[in-house]
């Protein structure tokens, strides 16, 4: 049974205020009152647990849990990886991580995305994996596209794929987005900015990490997770998990 760490209180000027004007959708989600701090409770540092019988072999590869016999999803070939931590460093085993993303045109398999890319019909954008007992984690997909988006007139978002992680507890429960190293779009976007520390926005880039590609394969990026505290991986405006 796994016993419940200390859970340090969050550091607000680490993480983004909830209502930035230039992140248009924010202001009209971010409340308009102080925020109240309230204790844990049970419900907050217990939660669920999953075991290796929930998750299928090929959950975690995404060029193929889609896929027709034969065929794979088109489109820049990738690992994502990593570890889960928690706050004081230690890693976090056995918890869940679900991944989702766009395809390599930056459509998602979704009936409200009306962006003209085409649909991959060997790509369905979804993924999950247990960690390891370091907390060790990994994808194989393709590299997501850039899309439009209705912010500014010509707003893009860059490259990034969803990741929710469900940690020890309710209280660690994050959902985050990562970027990938070296692209121009991730300065430019809006949601990106709006977290005020420049090396908390550097979290939440995938580097790119040429020990672990396979040669004539795919290319890996390493994206390290920290579920609390003060420099805890962010999420656009949200603080869930923190």
């Amino acid at each position: 049974m796994r016993q419940p760490g200390e859970f340090h209180q969050r550091d607000r000027e680490w993480h983004p205020p909830a209502a930035t004007p230039e992140y248009k959708t924010s202001v009209t989600r971010s409340p308009e009152y102080s925020l109240l701090s309230l204790e844990q409770s049970a419900s907050e540092i217990t939660g669920p647990t999953f075991g290796h019988n929930d998750i299928n072999l090929l959950d975690n590869d995404m060029i193929h849990n889609y896929a027709q016999p034969g065929e794979s999803a088109i489109g820049e070939r990738i690992i994502l990886h990593g570890r889960v931590l928690d706050e004081n460093g230690r890693p976090v085993r056995n918890t869940l991580v679900e991944a989702w993303q766009a395809n390599a045109g930056g459509r998602y398999r979704h009936k409200k995305d009306t962006y003209l890319a085409p649909i991959d019909p060997n790509f369905g954008g979804c993924g999950r994996v247990l960690t390891d007992e370091e907390g060790y984690y990994f994808f194989r997909t393709v590299k997501p596209g850039a899309y439009p988006w209705r912010n500014w007139v010509n707003s893009w978002r860059p490259a990034h794929i969803h990741l929710s992680i469900f940690g020890t507890s309710f209280s660690q429960r994050l959902i985050t987005q990562c970027y990938f190293e070296g692209d121009p779009l991730i300065a430019r976007c809006p949601i990106v900015n709006t977290i005020p520390d420049q090396a908390a926005r550097d979290q939440l880039v995938a580097a790119l990490d040429m020990n672990a590609t396979i040669p004539l394969d795919s290319i890996a990026y390493k994206f390290d997770i920290v579920l609390r505290g003060r420099r805890s991986t962010l999420f656009e405006n949200r603080l869930e998990g923190n």
